[in-house]
């Protein structure tokens, strides 16, 4: 069995593939957007419509920038609490042995 490192580090781990939102609203909030997506292109001119779709894909892009920056964020705040639990085990022991 390969570790979560070597997964990583040869690709076979894709956090961003593996997340599914559990939130409730998610799926329905997903048919609403196709839903309107459908009506603008249907009211817009082929030309308009891709330039929506070209904003679209701008948003994104950001979205996905603000993503990746979030998910290390999350990461070095969980590894410096365990960093942080760490490094005060060794007193939490000492004081338990005092007792």
């Amino acid at each position: 069995m390969n570790s979560i490192l070597e997964a990583l580090y040869n690709g076979r781990l894709r956090p961003d593939e593996m997340m599914m939102p559990t939130h409730p609203e998610y799926q329905a909030l997903g048919r609403q957007i196709a839903a309107l997506t459908e009506q603008w292109k249907n009211r817009l001119s082929d030309e308009e419509f891709r330039e929506l779709e070209q904003l679209f894909d701008l948003c994104g892009r950001c979205e996905g920038m603000h993503t990746e920056a979030a998910f290390a964020q999350g990461f070095r705040l969980g590894a410096n609490m365990l960093i942080e639990v760490m490094s005060q085990r060794e007193e939490s022991v000492l004081e338990f042995n005092e007792v």
